[in-house]
């Protein structure tokens, strides 16, 4: 299996772990920073998923998450839309070791449903796209 085969997988495995804690609704606060952490690790996966794809099929160097989501953008791997609400995203996980703020966790777990859309639609194209 190559690299870029092997982080694609790493990367849809970890959002199924995601997708199995997120839109649920009076969920126990440590379901919620469980989700949190489960967040934090598929979109690290996505976006160094991401990073390979772009280095191997696109010949494009982007060393950190907003470049490669800007990078992914240009190579019609995302919509503009998406490009937006990917740089939120990541907003949001620079925010994650600041959940012991009430309100910050219960920022980041209301979006957690759209990034896990965005991240399965990042990872669809891509896949596609080798």
């Amino acid at each position: 299996m190559d690299k870029l085969t092997e982080k694609l997988d790493t990367a849809c495995s970890a959002l199924k772990t995601l997708q199995e804690l997120i839109g649920q609704e009076n969920i126990p606060i440590i379901h919620r920073d469980a989700a949190i952490q489960r967040f934090e690790y598929t979109f690290e996966a996505t976006w160094k998923a991401a990073k390979t794809y772009l280095t191997r099929i696109e010949g494009i160097e982007a060393a950190s998450p907003k470049k490669v989501i800007r990078s992914c953008f240009q190579v019609d791997i995302l919509t503009e839309n998406q490009t937006q609400l990917g740089l939120k995203m990541v907003d949001d996980r620079n925010l994650t070791s600041h959940t012991y703020h009430e309100g910050v966790a219960e920022g980041i777990y209301c979006h957690l449903a759209d990034y896990a859309g965005l991240m399965q639609h990042w990872l669809d194209a891509m896949h596609k796209a080798t």
